[in-house]
């Protein structure tokens, strides 16, 4: 399937914080890589994205330890084989996290060394552009973490670093200890955040805005719920029954059920004021939604995965669709 390629000029390009980072506002997620895309999807996935405009890229050394036979690492390994044959690696941006390897679990200092090291490895890189502690851990001191993260940024490993599933009192006590100690200021912060999983905007933004970060949201699309895949039985409206069918003719994700914990009466809603804004648009619901999600206040880029190049045009379209004052308002109420 052919995606629409957009122009790279200034206008797709925005900044990550007061880094000099420069990124395409949707960020492809990799924790589908070598898991349930394999390499020759993967391959495909990210030439596409590339081709439609796309330079930031998301994954984690984590990522996909949990599927059996796999051990972690497998998507930066994709990611790195794929960047090398392509040799493409300057023109991208790439994140990664430390702490869910199994080899290198947690956030000491001598692990976060030894985890980049590894990762820097897998990616075929020298260095890292983002950075992320992956998940907090309150037996190191934060002291120690977030020294070790920094002396990264010394030795030219890592550009920049970030938090990813932090407490609104952990970031404060984070942004305490860098003054504190002349460390390396974090740039960004990646939450979960989306339409119907709002509690980053209760406590989580209020830091973004406070301390400059750049806000990646992960699971953007819910698990593909908000993708619109997930419905009612047929006889719930011709737009319900187009996507039962063809969700009954897709082949199974391993998030299907969890998605599907979404449709409530809430969900309902959501799902009602996607479609009304989407017919509006000519967009898909996946577009309207990760809009919605990129024009919310501290938002630079959702982060939105793609296990086939077929789901990718709508995730790539809405970089660039413009909700209005009143849509953004009508799915902001939808979700209360």
């Amino acid at each position: 399937m052919t995606v629409p390629a957009i122009e790279t000029d200034t206008a797709t390009r925005v900044p990550v914080g007061d880094s000099d980072l420069s990124i395409f506002p949707l960020a492809l997620g990799g924790n589908v890589f070598g898991w349930t895309a394999d390499e020759t999807a993967s391959f495909e996935v990210l030439d596409a994205f590339v081709a439609g405009g796309g330079n930031f890229i998301d994954t984690a050394d984590g990522y996909s330890h949990w599927a059996p036979g796999h051990s972690g690492g497998e998507s930066e390994s994709v990611i790195g084989r794929w960047a090398a044959s392509r040799g493409n690696r300057d023109d991208l941006v790439i994140a990664s996290k430390v702490s869910t390897h199994p080899s290198f679990s947690g956030l000491a200092p001598d692990n976060i060394r030894a985890a980049a090291d590894a990762s820097l490895a897998r990616l075929g890189t020298d260095r890292i552009d983002l950075y992320y502690a992956h998940f907090d851990d309150e037996s190191v001191p934060l002291a120690d973490t977030v020294g070790a993260l920094s002396e990264l940024v010394d030795a030219g490993k890592v550009r920049y670093i970030a938090l990813s599933n932090y407490s609104p009192e952990r970031i404060d006590e984070w942004f305490r200890v860098t003054a504190e100690n002349g460390l390396h200021r974090a740039v960004a912060l990646q939450p979960h955040y989306n339409l119907v999983e709002r509690g980053f905007e209760h406590g989580l933004r209020e830091r973004a805005e406070r301390e400059g970060l750049a806000v990646f949201p992960y699971f953007a699309l819910a698990k593909g719920f908000l993708s619109g895949k997930y419905r009612d039985a047929p006889d719930a409206g011709a737009a319900a029954a187009a996507s039962a069918a063809a969700a009954a003719a897709a082949p199974e994700s391993p998030r299907a059920e969890a998605a599907r914990a979404y449709l409530d009466e809430r969900g309902r809603r959501v799902l009602a004021a996607l479609d009304s804004i989407a017919a509006v648009h000519a967009a898909s619901v996946a577009s309207v939604a990760l809009a919605w999600l990129r024009q919310q206040p501290t938002v630079v880029a959702p982060i939105a995965s793609a296990r086939s190049v077929e789901q990718l045009p709508a995730l790539i379209a809405s970089a660039t669709l413009q909700l209005s004052a009143a849509e953004l308002a009508l799915l902001t109420e939808a979700s209360a």
